[in-house]
């Protein structure tokens, strides 16, 4: 297999990324607007519902993947294959419990369904359809482990190509289910299909990129290697815990104290902000593996400057991200979904701010994961979690849907957003952490004054949700960038990423010359 630089296999797995999933939300999207105009608004919410409940249940993978694929960063860049079958083999026996675990669990839940739905909404067959969805769970544990190898040798790229394919395929298969039928049963069979198909296919090609992963293999990892994985597991426990009541608890909330109505208007921003953060986070996350390798072969000063070229990167992307979601979000919504579907802007408001908060840290966590600081920060995680249930809790009784959005801000401003950077300076680049706060604070109080400017811009019009849509699409695409690029030109991080960029730019160039 041909060798890349890591700048080389960071570029072409980001690039990917960005295609393929703008492709993949394009067809996403346009399957919702079929789905809520075809169904009606009790399919709308049971939807993000049970998205949720299978969402809390894979707390039981216990974030094993991302402790395995570290400790495969090691053995991969000494190419020791041996140790690459035995973690394999490790991840496969887990990933096959924890189907097992899934399943069990997700058929005891059966009976306490109608505790979670207020205003239980008038739906056919609804165990039926709770159970396609842990179907579909479950199946996405069968043969992913191979994944993670694939990942973990730089080669995203192919991962991403195979996950949003099938993801169009299923989605062009659901909307002709919707035209034609508007069986919701049929429309979710095809995504336990599409899923498995995905599955079977990316295993396939992992044995034939690594005929190693068919090879027998009975050695075991010396016991203390064991302990460290074990060790990093109970810390990504920890971890994992803390995700998934932050991020898939809310539609529970609104579902529960609100009703399912409710829930399911939220859906449908989740939906929108959420495609955009996965955008993002596939950009991240397709470095990961290059971010591993150069903390196995480089020196922590070198890894410092990566690190804070890429936070810089992320405030740039997320900050635009956020300014474009406040200002088209409740356009894009009363256009694609119709004004039944609207939150009010206070709403939209916090949902921005939770969006903006979780994304200026991604450049810490991807950093923090790739290299293994998984035990350092644990209690974080659970601290995070129950100051999220408790405040959201106490405030969705007396602010309704934007008491939820208000605790997960809390909880965070107090918990992830100082501890994780903290934890890096003092474990990683062993340097005070006091330089990256001022900075971190600099990079928002930079976005907070795009935001103002652009928001005053766009107030200027106000006409029909498209044209308004249109009117601030162009706004946001071109003021934040212009005014980032006004503001930071004589930043050493936008110098580095102005001759990165055409370093990029002269190497497609030649590419395209090649090809004429």
């Amino acid at each position: 297999m041909e060798q890349k630089t890591r700048t080389e296999y960071s570029v072409m797995n980001a690039s990917v990324a960005m295609i393929a999933q703008f492709l993949a939300i394009f067809m996403g999207f346009i399957t919702r607007v079929v789905f809520t105009r075809t169904l009606s608004e009790g399919y709308v919410g049971i939807n993000g519902l049970f998205t949720d409940i299978l969402n809390i249940l894979s707390l039981s993978e216990l974030g094993v993947g991302t402790a395995i694929t570290y400790a495969l960063y090691e053995p991969i860049a000494k190419k020791d294959i041996k140790r690459q079958q035995i973690l394999m083999r490790m991840f496969k026996n887990f990933y096959r419990g924890t189907a097992a675990f899934v399943l069990t669990a997700g058929l005891m839940l059966i009976p306490f369904l109608d505790v979670l739905m207020k205003n239980r909404p008038d739906v056919d067959h609804l165990i039926l359809i709770y159970v396609l969805y842990l179907l579909n769970s479950v199946v996405s544990y069968l043969l992913v482990y191979k994944k993670t190898l694939v990942d973990a040798h730089q080669l995203n790229y192919l991962t991403v190509i195979n996950h949003n394919g099938f993801l169009v395929l299923q989605d062009l298969c659901q909307i002709i289910i919707l035209l034609l039928t508007k069986n919701f049963v049929i429309f979710l069979l095809a995504a336990v299909l599409c899923t498995f198909c995905a599955n079977v296919t990316m295993s396939r090609k992992a044995d034939e990129l690594f005929p190693y992963l068919k090879e027998p293999c009975k050695e075991r990892l010396p016991e203390d290697e064991h302990q460290d994985i074990v060790k990093n597991v109970k810390a990504m426990l920890m971890h994992k815990l803390g995700t998934v009541v932050v991020s898939n608890t809310d539609n529970l909330l609104i579902s529960s104290f609100v009703g399912v109505i409710t829930a399911g208007i939220y859906s449908n921003y989740f939906l929108i902000i959420g495609s955009v953060r996965q955008v993002l986070e596939q950009i991240f996350q397709s470095i990961a593996a290059s971010i591993g390798n150069l903390g196995v072969m480089e020196k922590s000063d070198k890894v410092h400057k990566v690190f804070l070229q890429l936070f810089f990167i992320g405030q740039w992307m997320y900050g635009v991200a956020v300014i474009c979601l406040f200002e088209m979000l409740n356009p894009f919504v009363e256009f694609a979904f119709g004004k039944k579907y609207l939150f009010e802007w206070q709403i939209v408001l916090v949902l921005c701010i939770s969006f903006l908060l979780n994304g200026m840290r991604r450049a810490v966590t991807v950093f923090k994961e790739s290299m293994g600081f998984f035990w350092n920060d644990r209690y974080k995680a659970v601290a995070e979690a129950i100051l999220n249930l408790v405040i959201s809790v106490a405030l969705v009784i007396k602010f309704g849907v934007a008491g939820v959005f208000i605790g997960t801000i809390v909880s965070t401003l107090l918990t992830t957003t100082w501890v994780e950077p903290y934890v890096m300076y003092k474990h990683c680049f062993k340097q005070p952490v006091g330089c990256f706060f001022l900075k971190y604070i600099y990079h928002i109080l930079i976005i907070v004054f795009v935001w103002l400017c652009t928001n005053y811009c766009c107030s200027l019009y106000n006409g029909t949700a498209f044209l308004n849509l249109l009117y601030r699409g162009v706004i946001c695409a071109l003021l934040p960038n212009l005014l980032f690029i006004l503001i930071y030109r004589r930043n050493e991080e936008w110098k580095e990423l102005w001759r990165l960029v055409k370093k990029i730019g002269k190497k497609v160039f030649r590419v395209i010359r090649k090809c004429q």
